[in-house]
């Protein structure tokens, strides 16, 4: 099974209407998609990595500054 994703305005009658004509059609349905947060150590995990990124990034940036200040 495969899924699409649509976006459209919510306030445009000729949109929902189209929608709903191809949801009666029994050929689609919708899903309910619920967003899982993170593990604590997960989020650990990708606050350390943000951490060495920028620790690295700044090191070698920094012979760059410094020859302009």
């Amino acid at each position: 099974m495969c899924t699409i994703t649509l976006e459209y305005d919510q306030n445009s009658a000729l949109a929902r209407r189209k929608l709903a004509m191809l949801l009666a059609t029994g050929l689609f349905m919708t899903k309910e998609i619920t967003q899982e947060q993170p593990e604590p150590q997960e989020m650990e995990d990708s606050q350390k990595e943000v951490e060495a990124f920028f620790a690295t990034s700044k090191k070698s940036m920094s012979n760059i500054i410094a020859r302009y200040l």
